[in-house]
């Protein structure tokens, strides 16, 4: 008899009211969360904020200190109820690869085949597949210690997608990996992850890699979610200032608020009118900060500029293969990665256009505060 849950469905995932505390710190304070199977979802935010508990609570690793977690539809853990991790039909995959030194690529491939008692020949199938998917038929007999960083990461995804799980776990697997092998390990993680059909939860900080992995992203911050949603819902309609500054902002304009119309804000900004999406509540009048994506940007010699443009002076220059970007002091405030395919002399007088797609203007004084936020739901819904 064999304990094989046969080919991966994607799990179910729903997290209530789930509590984490580590002495009397809270790691996760009362996480509401639905993921439906099959999606990738990214839990990003920045260093302690709750995303790699929430991960290995889901994973088994930590058990919860109140609210339930429910896995394709049965509750593995309540606080009092906890199913061990190899009972959950998932699989982790992390950024120390957390390969077994003893054993070597195709040992550590089928080392979770072989603990669920599946005939050999199967187990050899099934590993020769991963190994062939992941482009590591060639070295099956080396040892980790024989392997560079990006070998021994095929390997970890590799052991992890072979016993066709439900839910993958990463927890930031890229980030010891130099720039271009990240991207290449990237994208075979997202094809490998929704050819296998199984639902995925991804941690990382690096908001690029976030927006470019994910079905949907999931921002925490101080143990609680602030914003879930698609990427672009999160890139065009960030809820507060911290969810904007923290997927990216060229920079941030202080002006006065000149007129309000439905979805666009008026905001004066050294005598130009700049418009932007209203992150607040504002009126006429108010104080306001006006928070811009670097593509919302671009360059012009000429003064006066384009509409809704505002005089500027070029301070530094950086090279980016593609083009240049550029820092920009205007009044009001310093733009970065200002882009241009052409290069600005640092000193030189330019105009830079704003573009009100790209602009989100909240109240001056208006902060980050996870107490009674919208962000906040019960609970968040993350399904097709």
């Amino acid at each position: 008899m064999t304990n094989d849950p046969g080919p991966a469905r994607g799990h179910e995932v729903l997290i209530k009211g789930v509590e984490k505390r580590y002495g009397k710190a809270p790691a996760l304070a009362g996480v509401d969360l639905e993921i439906g199977a099959g999606r990738f979802v990214v839990l990003l935010g920045p260093s302690g904020s709750g995303k790699s508990t929430l991960a290995r609570c889901l994973a088994g690793i930590e058990r919860i200190d109140g609210g339930t977690v429910c896995l394709a539809g049965a509750l593995v853990d309540d606080g009092r109820r906890h199913l061990p991790p190899d009972r959950r039909n998932l699989a982790m995959v992390f950024q120390d690869y957390a390969l077994w030194p003893h054993l070597n690529v195709a040992g550590n491939v089928g080392y979770a085949l072989r603990r669920r008692k599946l005939p050999g020949r199967e187990v050899d199938r099934r590993v020769a597949e991963a190994l062939q998917r992941m482009g590591l038929s060639a070295l099956q007999k080396r040892y980790p210690h024989e392997l560079s960083g990006g070998e021994q990461q095929r390997v970890s995804l590799a052991r992890a997608v072979v016993g066709q799980p439900g839910l993958l776990l990463f927890d930031e697997p890229l980030s010891n990996l130099d720039a271009d092998l990240r991207e290449r390990l990237r994208v075979e993680i997202a094809t490998m992850t929704r050819e296998s059909g199984a639902t995925a939860v991804y941690i990382t900080h690096d908001q690029s890699e976030a927006f470019a992995l994910a079905d949907e992203i999931v921002i925490l911050a101080e143990g609680r979610i602030v914003q879930a949603g698609a990427p672009e819902e999160i890139y065009h309609r960030p809820v507060n200032p911290f969810v904007a500054r923290f997927t990216g902002v060229a920079g941030e304009l202080a002006g006065t608020v000149r007129d309000v119309d439905g979805d666009t804000v008026g905001v004066d900004v050294a005598g130009v009118r700049l418009s932007a999406r209203p992150g607040d509540a504002l009126t006429p009048g108010d104080r306001a900060h006006v928070l811009i994506r670097p593509a919302a940007t671009s360059l012009h010699d000429s003064w006066p500029g384009p509409s809704g443009s505002l005089a500027g002076t070029v301070i530094d220059v950086a090279y980016r293969g593609r083009g240049y970007d550029h820092v920009i002091d205007c009044a009001g405030g310093t733009l970065a990665a200002v882009f241009s395919p052409t290069r600005r002399s640092r000193g030189s007088a330019v105009s830079v256009r704003i573009d009100a797609t790209g602009c989100s203007a909240y109240r001056t004084g208006s902060n980050f505060s996870t107490n009674g936020h919208p962000g906040e739901l019960t609970p968040v819904r993350l399904t097709a």
